[in-house]
């Protein structure tokens, strides 16, 4: 009979748990319905694109950084020929030193803002050989440019090796004539423009990031002519 008026007042007590919408607790005091801080999913920039990766910015002092295995980087090239990287190897690293913040005591700055946190070119020269094996590039070394795939005008990240690759060079290229790299006027271009609030630091970021021929036409400007093509504090 005591067993019996037990069961009846548990039934009861489930009754009312149902009618009030609540559910049991799992054993062990947790509820069985998500946590409510599970972790969020991948960050992602505004438009449903992939965010950036943020680089450890400038240093006191550069080391070289390894690079990605051999043969395992691919170049990809636009219906122009027009070279770009994988972004599987190099999607881009910004700098956190850079924000839309802080543009005026650094990219936007009188008299430059480059020079002062480029890594020393016996760093770069050794992180470039590797890269070169990254994406199995056999030109000569000096007809291809080590790029800052954002570049530091643009607020890249100087040294993270997300952010750099071996750019070979693009149509019209004289063998033994250096790197021919019209992405220089387009970086040069957006930068101007971040700096008269044209477009933002984010949005040119992403621009080239994703594709340096199309950068300048998906934020509405015109295509680098005239002043823009002479870059004054590049890469």
């Amino acid at each position: 009979m005591q067993f019996t008026a037990r069961c009846a007042l548990a039934v009861a007590a489930a009754a009312l748990l149902a009618a009030s919408g609540c559910t049991p607790a799992s054993p062990g005091g947790k509820s069985g319905k998500p946590a409510g801080n599970a972790a969020p999913p991948p960050a992602a920039a505004s438009g449903g694109t992939t965010a950036i990766p943020v680089g450890t910015g400038p240093r006191a002092t550069y080391t070289a950084q390894a690079q990605p295995a051999p043969g395992t980087c691919h170049f990809r090239y636009t219906p122009a020929k027009q070279p770009l990287p994988d972004p599987a190897c190099t999607p881009g690293a910004t700098s956190p030193a850079v924000t839309q913040a802080t543009i005026a005591q650094t990219i936007c700055k009188t008299g430059g803002y480059t020079s002062t946190i480029r890594p020393p070119v016996n760093i770069t020269n050794k992180e470039k050989a590797g890269n070169a094996a990254s994406y199995g590039y056999t030109g000569p070394m000096g007809d291809a440019e080590y790029d800052h795939l954002i570049s530091l005008q643009l607020g890249g990240d100087p040294n993270d090796p997300r952010n750099l690759w071996i750019e070979p060079p693009s149509p019209g290229h004289i063998p033994g004539k250096g790197p021919n790299n019209p992405k220089d006027s387009v970086e040069t271009h957006l930068h101007t423009a971040i700096c008269k609030n044209q477009i933002t630091l984010t949005a040119a970021q992403q621009a080239i990031a994703t594709d340096w021929t199309t950068a300048e036409t998906k934020l509405g400007i015109k295509p680098a002519t005239g002043n823009d093509q002479t870059p004054t504090d590049t890469d």
